[in-house]
């Protein structure tokens, strides 16, 4: 039985100033996820706090939220089977130095801050930030 999920990445501000996203886009390809929806967008600090709520109580808070505001991002909406899971292992750690080679995080990733990539963390997670950033 399939279990074809749908995930939210985004390509962060590090990654579209350095006009890595056509590159990224052709990894998620090559690793079997289709793109179903995808925008490049603009989000305000306010937004930002809003879509990163859960991680609030979390000192790393305040530069997360200005940092995804900085500048413009790419938001898409990938479909797989095991989709939230296998993006996971494409991004690789938070930390690119401790990134396998081979991930995105590791190839693209700046610092801890500044790794190139979001993705959803589970299932749950990933329908509540598709649906933030694609409402029907």
């Amino acid at each position: 039985m399939s279990n074809i999920e749908q995930t939210l990445s985004i390509i962060k501000p590090d990654a579209v100033e350095r006009n890595l996203q056509e590159e990224i886009k052709i990894e998620f390809k090559n690793n079997g996820f289709e793109i179903i929806n995808e925008k490049k967008i603009h989000i305000s600090k306010e937004e930002a706090e809003k879509f990163y709520k859960v991680h609030e109580s979390k000192p790393f808070y305040n530069d997360l939220c200005q940092y995804l505001s900085s500048g413009p991002i790419i938001v898409m909406k990938l479909q797989k089977e095991n989709a939230v899971l296998e993006n996971r292992k494409l991004m690789g750690a938070t930390n690119p130095q401790d990134a396998s080679d081979g991930t995105l995080r590791k190839k693209y990733g700046i610092s801890i801050d500044k790794n190139s990539v979001h993705g959803s963390d589970s299932v749950e997670n990933a329908k509540v930030e598709l649906d933030f950033f694609f409402k029907d």
